[in-house]
Order: C-alpha cells, then sequence, then structure tokens
C-alpha cells in the first residue's frame, strides 16, 4: 500500500461539534435578532455584551417553547370533530349473557309451542274416537261432552246435529211418571243405622270408571237448600255455605250460571225454608223441581212450562219447603237427566243411558233417610266418570225409593265435617269447590241450621 492509499483510508479527526447559540442558531440569526457590537468597544466589553445576548436568546427560546407548549394544550383540551363513521353508535359484542327479555320471549315461546302441540293432539285424539271402528266409543265420547259445559263443541266440531241426534237416541232414557207415592216413604223418625254423632254416615263406592262417596243422612229433616240469597255475581264455595248456614256437610245443589266460576245465580226456581227465592220456570227444556216437602219426602217433579204463578200455586198446596232446579233434555245442545229412581222402579235406558262425568245424586230410602252421593270423572284419578246407569246402580244398591240426578260436572262435591271428601274435578279447584248459589246442606244436631 503506498502512501496515497494510507491517506484516503486513515480517518480525519474531527472537532469537537460547537453546541454554542452562535454554532445552532447562525451568526446571521444573531445579527438579525440581537445588537450588534461596535468596533470600538473593549474585548471585555465584547465577552460580556454575547453573555447578555445569550441569556436574551435563552429568555426569547425559552418564551417560544411555552408558546408552543400552551397552543399544544389548548389544542389536547378542545374536542376534535368526529367523523360520520365515529358518530354511529358502535355494535355491541355479544357477551353470551340471557337478558330478561330474552328469557321471557323464550319461556312465551315454549308455553305456546307446547298449547299448539296439545291442542293439535286433542284434535287427533278426538278425530280418531269419532270417526274409529268402535260405536261405543264414540257414543260415549259425544254423550259425555254433551253433558258439559265447555265441551260440547267437540262434537259439533266433527259432527253434524242429525248425527248427533241418532247418537243421543241410541243413549237416551225412557220416560218416567214421577207421581211420589207417599205411603212407600217413613219419614217421621229418624232411620236407625251405622250413624256418627251428626246421624250421619259415610260410605265409599266404587264403579268401572268412577270412585264416588255417600252421605247417608238418618234424619231428612235435617236436609234443607241453603243459598247466598240475595244473588249477586259471585256465588260461595261450598265450604263456605256450609259454615255460613251454620251446617255439618252438604254438596251442590241445582241448576245455576256457572259461566267463568262465577256462579252468583241459579236458573228456574229455587225455596229455601218454604220461601220462593227464585220463580222462573219457563223457558227452560225438561225442568225439574227437585227437593223436600213439609213432610221431609223427597219430590221429583216436572215443571217446565209452568207460569210464575202455577209454580207458586204448587209451593203452597204442595208444602214445598226447601227445593233446586236442573233439566231432563237429550238433544244436540244437553244430554242431562233427573229421574234415576221412582217409587222403587229404576228409569229404563237405551245402553248406558248417557255419557260418564262427575255426578251428584240425592235419594231417599223407605226409612226416610236421606242420600247424597257425588262420584268423580273426566280424567281424576284415571276415571272417566259415572253413566246413569252407574248412579241407578248405587242407588238401588243402598235402598233408595226415589233418586234423582242434580247438577253435575265440575259442580260435583262433598264437604263433611270441615274437611272436602269429594272437590271439583276441575285442576285448579282440586282442593275446593267452583263457586255456587246453592247447595242441599245438613244441619247438624247442636244446631238448628239454615
Amino acid at each position: 500500500m503506498d502512501e496515497k492509499d494510507i491517506r484516503e483510508v486513515t480517518p480525519v479527526p474531527t472537532e469537537p461539534k460547537d453546541l454554542s447559540f452562535t454554532a445552532v442558531y447562525g451568526d446571521q440569526f444573531l445579527k438579525d435578532t440581537l445588537p450588534q457590537p461596535s468596533d470600538t468597544l473593549s474585548e471585555e466589553d465584547i465577552k460580556a455584551l454575547e453573555a447578555s445576548r445569550e441569556k436574551a436568546l435563552i429568555g426569547r427560546v425559552a418564551k417560544r417553547k411555552l408558546e408552543e407548549e400552551q397552543k399544544r394544550s389548548r389544542r389536547r383540551a378542545k374536542p376534535e370533530k368526529q367523523t360520520e363513521a365515529e358518530r354511529k353508535p358502535k355494535a355491541e359484542k355479544p357477551t353470551g349473557k340471557l337478558t330478561a327479555g330474552k328469557a321471557i320471549g323464550r319461556v312465551l315461546l315454549v308455553l305456546l309451542t307446547t298449547v299448539l302441540a296439545i291442542a293439535l293432539a286433542l284434535v287427533v285424539i278426538v278425530a280418531s274416537i269419532i270417526h274409529g271402528p268402535s260405536e261405543s266409543a264414540r257414543d260415549t265420547f259425544v254423550t259425555t261432552v254433551l253433558e258439559s259445559g265447555n265441551l260440547k263443541f267437540l262434537a259439533t266440531m266433527f259432527l253434524s246435529e242429525d248425527e248427533i241426534n241418532e247418537i243421543v237416541s241410541r243413549t237416551s232414557m225412557a220416560e218416567m211418571d214421577t207421581n211420589i207415592d207417599e205411603d212407600l216413604i217413613t219419614a217421621d223418625t229418624p232411620a236407625e243405622g251405622n250413624f256418627d254423632e251428626n246421624g250421619i254416615e259415610i260410605v265409599q263406592v266404587n264403579g268401572r270408571s268412577f270412585f264416588g262417596t255417600l252421605m247417608i243422612i238418618a234424619d231428612p229433616s235435617k236436609v234443607f237448600v241453603g243459598t247466598t240469597y240475595p244473588w249477586g255475581e259471585y256465588g260461595k264455595e261450598l265450604d263456605q255455605l256450609v259454615t255460613m248456614h251454620g251446617a255439618v256437610g252438604g254438596v251442590n245443589g241445582g241448576l245455576y250460571a256457572a259461566d267463568m266460576n262465577k256462579g252468583g245465580r241459579p236458573y228456574g226456581v229455587c225455596v229455601s225454608n218454604g220461601e220462593i227465592l227464585l220463580n222462573d220456570p219457563s223457558g227452560w227444556t225438561g225442568l225439574y223441581l227437585i227437593g223436600l216437602d213439609s213432610k221431609n219426602i223427597l219430590r221429583i217433579e216436572p215443571i217446565s212450562g209452568w207460569t210464575r204463578a202455577q209454580f207458586q200455586s204448587f209451593v203452597e198446596e204442595q208444602g214445598i219447603r226447601d227445593a233446586v232446579a236442573f233439566q231432563d233434555e237429550a238433544t244436540d245442545a244437553n244430554n242431562h237427566f233427573v229421574p234415576l229412581v221412582i217409587n222403587g222402579e229404576p228409569r229404563q235406558l237405551n245402553g248406558a243411558g248417557s255419557g260418564a262425568n262427575p255426578r251428584t245424586v240425592i235419594g231417599q230410602r223407605a226409612d226416610g233417610a236421606i242420600l247424597l252421593l257425588v262420584t268423580d270423572g273426566r280424567g281424576a284419578s284415571g276415571h272417566l266418570g259415572a253413566t246413569a246407569q252407574d248412579l241407578i246402580n248405587v242407588m238401588m244398591q243402598y235402598g233408595a225409593v226415589n233418586a234423582a240426578n242434580l247438577d253435575g260436572g265440575s259442580s260435583s262435591s262433598l264437604y263433611y265435617n270441615d274437611e272436602y271428601l269429594m272437590t271439583s274435578v276441575t285442576l285448579y279447584y282440586a282442593n275446593s269447590s267452583w263457586r255456587l248459589p246453592t247447595a242441599f246442606l245438613v244441619k247438624s244436631t247442636q244446631e238448628g241450621g239454615n
């Protein structure tokens, strides 16, 4: 390597960087911004002047930095203008949590789906029964729903009026003479038997498609009609009627306005303690009076088409003391019946005579004892209910000379000694009864009742 090459690669030492204000900002900057020294000044004066210039420059630089910092602070404090995209609310990211609104919506959807599934299943089941191979099953189903208050549409939905009437006629009952032979009844003294301190015996009865409770009352004079009179919009549950009349027990009574379970007003007629509380027998097909006269004899009398004057005369002449009304009607609109046993003779039936439902029956033995029977049905405990033939069999088995069917279905209930022995088959009232305007009650042996 020659001398020339050594010079080219040998680094040239650099002077230390001048960080003075003159080097940083330049001479011209100092000349433009600061007053220049005179040539006549001494060297010391010039140094002093340069020192003062540097101090002045430091002050100006500091001031400029301060002003710049203040401007930046003001810009940060002033809100920046948002763009259109920034002004739009940002979509919330799903959190995976179930809100109350969503939970309620899901519950309602499940309920709606369940109701629709049940309705569809019901339609399929009804259609299979009505159009199935078994005529007996079809006839029982149709007559059963015709006896109900709210299920009649299940028959009319699938069958014509003529078809329903044909079915009803196949399961109808023969007409029956209801002239009571009073000589067959001895009601002036209490009956003898296995009665408790209240003169009452409770018997459990069973049938192929029902379970029932029979209350036997030794003294017929203890049985009376308790009411909620004066009539209002709402009736009373059976236990309330028993309590308000000072009774020990009872069963539901006659025909009444059961819509929406208000139960505030009876239909047809009502007599309590010899006083007519309702006199409206006209306009009711197949209407019967069912009750007791002043001789404590059970009376079962047809009064359909009577005027009010005729009914009043009958009550006064026959000495009717307590009575309600029910219908005996076999049409496409209703399938109700009243007389079951008259003067010891059972009513003649075609087939079972009726559908199967919860029932309430009143009867009287030859010794005067009153029989009050209530059965279950409509699925309660897996039971369909009792037919007219079932009721006749029970009444005849326990010695009834006369017996009549009362209002049944969801109204059927029996209460004794501060408890329900038979409650309504309606699920919501499974521990009580429907509201009622009337009931057959039993007086306490210690109190007069009524």
